[in-house]
């Protein structure tokens, strides 16, 4: 595959929010429309289809994929705005809204916070702005912080809390990581800021603010029941986060202090995981650079590789047992190749 023909693949992160506005603006069914091709379309495709590991070359500064982020950043605030405009017109009730609130709810994971994500690791002031807003616009807090100065640096170790231990179910990992992300992210600044807790200079005080801002826009527009909503399709949206960093590092173990390498990460060279989620799959190679542009990402030829795709992964994922054994044989095997 040439990089001309990955760029234009990466125009399937978009179909989401495409689906995501049309049913909001259309109601009935349609409201529906994205869980139906995010969760279960696409896990079906994505078991059938096959994996694409070329590394093609694209030179770090090429235009087009810093195009799709900034298109991300304008197609998931479409998305909320037409769920808070569906909700004020009295287009999306009953079924037809929790249709509404979970699909935008999965763009939302999909686009806003996976395109966050890659927008937070560059040192452009302006980008990372756009990245805490799209995390802002989900209400999430703690993600910038404990991703870029805490989860890079003890991934795959007991200390992270984003990494999930063997034998611990997503529901399970959820809680916890969620709870000791905020914890370890509030230590981190009260120790940055020399202990001034909470202040102005503090990350998490800027990151509550950009929430509140946007839970005040959502109420004025659309009311109670827009907030509301609002917080649901937010709480779906963190849950499909921390599902992501559940697969992406689930069991793998690092002793701390060593250096990071493709052992640690679980990668994913299939067809739907890759340009729909532009690449954040290759994550051993984002773990080994964490600045590298994502269209720069490469697949290794060894390390951990995912059974499956993100998408064909969730219902095994929810359900433990499943999970497991699906895993577990998996780890028991990298654990001899480290070995060896």
């Amino acid at each position: 595959m040439s990089y001309r023909l990955r760029n234009a693949a990466y125009l399937l992160s978009f179909t989401p929010a495409v689906l995501v506005i049309y049913g909001n603006l259309h109601g009935t069914w349609f409201s529906w429309l994205n869980i139906i091709y995010s969760l279960v379309l696409l896990g079906m495709i994505e078991s059938f289809t096959g994996s694409s590991d070329a590394n093609e070359h694209s030179a770090a500064k090429d235009p087009f994929p810093e195009m799709i982020l900034f298109g991300h950043v304008l197609s998931h605030t479409a998305s909320l705005y037409s769920l808070f405009f569906g909700i004020r017109m009295g287009i999306l009730e009953g079924p037809w809204l929790i249709g509404a609130i979970l699909s935008t709810g999965v763009a939302a994971g999909s686009s806003g916070i996976i395109v966050a994500h890659e927008l937070i690791h560059k040192a452009n002031p302006f980008k990372r702005f756009l990245g805490r807003y799209l995390l802002a616009s989900t209400g999430n807090f703690y993600f910038y912080v404990h991703h870029l100065r805490i989860h890079h640096r003890d991934v795959a170790t007991t200390q992270d809390a984003a990494t999930a231990r063997k034998g611990e179910s997503l529901y399970a990992f959820f809680l916890r990581s969620v709870r000791e992300q905020i914890t370890q992210s509030a230590a981190s600044e009260h120790k940055r800021t020399g202990g001034k807790s909470w202040g102005l200079n503090h990350e998490l005080t800027k990151a509550l603010f950009m929430v509140l801002m946007v839970a005040l826009t959502v109420w004025w527009f659309s009311g109670i029941t827009g907030l509301l909503s609002w917080m649901g399709m937010g709480l779906f949206a963190n849950f499909l986060l921390e599902y992501v960093n559940y697969i992406e590092h689930y069991g793998l173990s690092r002793n701390p202090g060593t250096r990071v390498n493709e052992w640690h990460s679980w990668s994913c060279d299939k067809h739907i995981s890759r340009f729909l989620l532009i690449d954040l799959s290759r994550h051993a190679d984002h773990h080994n650079v964490a600045s590298k542009p994502y269209h720069t990402l490469i697949s290794y030829e060894q390390g951990p590789q995912l059974p499956g795709g993100y998408a064909s992964l969730i219902l095994p994922a929810l359900i433990p047992q499943w999970w497991f054994r699906i895993t577990h044989p998996i780890l028991a095997v990298i654990e001899k190749e480290k070995a060896a």
